[in-house]
């Protein structure tokens, strides 16, 4: 029974792996997100086709099943993340891993991405009011995001201007209103039919402070249009603040990404992020309790939502990401450590660390399995896909010499 458990926990855990954002090596994690990828922008280039009327009288039946293909990979790929999404979040109760997926952005997404497609065969009364939603699955597209180191800075520079950028937003909102009352206040007798409410002119001040000026309301009496004068040159410098935010987010981002490169290469300094679970020693601990060698530190500490710059007295959790630190040290003697990974018909596979026939001058220093760092023992059975690191003085065709 047990047997059985691990063996449903490992493939749950390798599906989780698959749907999920893969490393360059999981070829299998790989190909999944190549095929994401182009079924979302397969999605969006048929769903823009159909509007075309000479398209669909030519391909409707084509367009149609393509599109039928493609939600039904949205709705698989749901299936998936919900059943492995334990692993999103291991150190709480799965029910609550499934309902952070369910109501995150990227799942409501994920299920207004599929969902609409269905719903006019359970209830044909609302079938184009349903069609209406099947245009957020372009907010699908944000899925990319996670495949592009370079699409993150985006998403980086927003979430970390989003005080300044709710700021502005707030400020234009109040504008509008205060803009709305006015030509309210100017117009009402001469376009009753017009401004017929304190709330009639939104429209009017929306368009005048987006400066785009559609010009199907507009003031007619000298003083409001005075007043439409001066709201436009406000908007032109309000509208021109989330821009210059966004902008000096990006500058700011990318200054620190190259410092940081810089600061490494003159310092020598590597960093590594690891994440502390229950029955790490450091859990519980103060920084101050690790016993990190010296030039070794701290520099971060993720929790939650939340990036604490610790000091000494700072007590980690199970749960914690942290960033470590480590200055390098030079020395005219370099450690032979080479780097093996084990596929297709390697003599390693299934065999024990006791019963390789290798050199008394080769040891195996660790072993990296499903992105976990395990460390070897005489009974520890090799399997495929196993990254082996070691240290030896023998030349190894097949091995990748690892700096130090």
């Amino acid at each position: 029974m047990r047997e059985k458990f691990a063996k449903t926990e490992h493939m749950k855990k390798r599906i989780f792996q698959i749907v999920e954002v893969g490393y360059t090596q999981d070829r299998v994690s790989r190909l999944y997100d190549i095929v994401n990828v182009a079924a979302i922008i397969i999605n969006l280039i048929v769903s823009i086709l159909y509007t075309f009327n000479p398209m669909q009288e030519r391909f409707g039946g084509a367009i149609i099943t393509i599109e039928s293909i493609t939600v039904m990979f949205f709705t698989v790929d749901y299936i998936l993340r919900i059943y492995t999404a334990r692993y999103l979040c291991e150190d709480g109760p799965e029910w609550k891993a499934v309902l952070q997926y369910v109501f995150s952005f990227t799942g409501i997404v994920d299920l207004l991405s599929f969902l609409p497609y269905y719903l006019p065969f359970f209830f044909p009364e609302g079938a184009i009011a349903f069609r209406m939603f099947r245009v957020v699955r372009i907010f699908r597209l944000f899925r990319i995001n996670a495949y592009y180191d370079s699409l993150n800075v985006i998403t980086e520079v927003i979430v970390s201007k989003k005080q300044q950028l709710l700021s502005s937003v707030f400020i234009v909102l109040i504008l509008m209103v205060a803009s709305s009352l006015c030509m309210y206040s100017l117009e009402h007798e001469a376009q009753p039919d017009v401004f017929e409410n304190a709330f009639s002119g939104i429209w009017w001040a929306a368009s005048t402070l987006m400066t785009v000026g559609y010009g199907d309301i507009y003031p007619v009496t000298t003083a409001g249009q005075m007043l439409g004068i001066i709201i436009t040159l406000i908007g032109a410098g309000m509208i021109a603040i989330p821009t210059g935010i966004i902008s000096a987010g990006f500058v700011e981002q990318y200054a620190k990404i190259q410092k940081t490169a810089e600061l490494a290469m003159e310092m020598d300094v590597s960093f590594i992020k690891v994440r502390l679970g229950h029955e790490d020693k450091w859990s519980g601990c103060s920084i101050k309790e690790l016993g990190l060698p010296s030039g070794m530190v701290v520099a971060a500490v993720r929790r939650d939502d939340i990036v604490i710059v610790p000091n000494p007295d700072t007590v980690l959790v199970s749960g914690d990401s942290l960033v470590v630190a480590a200055e390098g040290h030079k020395e005219n003697v370099d450690i032979d450590l080479k780097s093996i990974i084990l596929k297709g018909q390697h003599p390693y596979i299934g065999r024990r660390v006791r019963d390789l026939d290798i050199s008394r001058q080769t040891y195996i220093v660790m072993i990296k399995r499903e992105g976990k760092i395990i460390t070897p023992r005489g009974d520890s059975r090799l399997e495929e896909g196993d990254e082996l690191v070691l240290y030896t003085r023998k030349f190894i065709p097949e091995a990748t010499t690892i700096s130090v």
